[in-house]
């Protein structure tokens, strides 16, 4: 099997949010996938297969190290990269069939590639004492999105000090925890942090994105976004709003490519 690490959400090596992508030409069984996922040890590798059937160009799936998720935004960019890039895709857009989130487009867009995700809305709950003890800080405002909660704080300054409690925030009911605040180069900015799926912190989070586009365009009126994640690896993106649908759009490079040597029996 062929294997690519594609660094995503930027236009430079060792920046971004890293991603494993393997081109698959069968599934094979879960245990698998999920044992390739731990040994790269990346926040995700994403798998796919061709379609087949006329209704997608591929089946696509994303696995932490721990667990598979609904949706991942920084995988399927690199999964887009590769085959645009190292595959010889030859049409602008790749239409990916998800099990989670139905089908998912990715369009070249430029030297980036514009993500066609589904927008995740958001509604106010009260700031609770574990909460802020995982975070280190209380927030201005919460919100429960999607299976995540979105912490909204005052300034970039307060979000880039965050220490957060590994432990604490793997007992929240919730994926994990999106922190964001207005930022000053960039509309907003923001961290995420997804313990409990092998994730402490990731360094870009595509599909946070799908929740803090729809918050901060309200809030700004502004269809158009720029965002930055402020990691410290970090990553830039435009957001943009349209109707039910949020549009990610951001560049990638790869950083390795290489064959897995697996026996059929390990």
């Amino acid at each position: 099997m062929k294997i690519y690490q594609v660094d995503a959400f930027t236009d430079r090596v060792f920046a971004g949010n890293p991603a494993a992508v393997v081109p698959l030409r069968e599934w094979p069984d879960d245990d698998r996938l999920l044992a390739i996922a731990g040994e790269n040890n990346l926040s995700e590798t994403a798998f796919f297969v061709e379609g087949g059937d006329g209704a997608a160009d591929f089946h696509l799936r994303w696995f932490t190290p721990r667990v598979e998720v609904p949706l991942c935004g920084h995988a399927t960019l690199a999964s887009a990269h590769v085959l645009f890039e190292h595959m010889g895709f030859e049409r602008d857009t790749i239409r990916f069939s998800t099990a989670r989130s139905g089908e998912l487009v990715a369009t070249r867009d430029g030297e980036s590639v514009r993500l066609d995700f589904p927008a995740c809305g958001h509604e106010s709950m009260e700031v609770g004492t574990p909460l802020v003890r995982a975070l280190g800080r209380q927030p201005a405002e919460v919100y429960r999105s999607g299976k995540n909660l979105l912490c909204v704080y005052d300034n970039k300054r307060e979000v880039l000090e965050i220490e957060p409690d590994a432990g604490g925030i793997e007992s929240l009911d919730a994926l994990g925890v999106i922190a964001t605040a207005p930022g000053t180069r960039h509309d907003f900015v923001s961290r995420y942090f997804a313990p409990g799926a092998g994730v402490p912190e990731d360094p870009v989070t595509g599909s946070a994105h799908c929740s803090l586009a729809p918050y901060w365009g309200q809030r700004l009126g502004k269809k158009r976004l720029t965002a930055h994640q402020v990691s410290r690896r970090g990553g830039e993106m435009i957001c943009e709003l349209a109707g039910e649908r949020v549009h990610l759009i951001g560049r990638a490079v790869t950083y390795l490519e290489g064959e897995l040597r697996i026996e059929e029996d390990a």
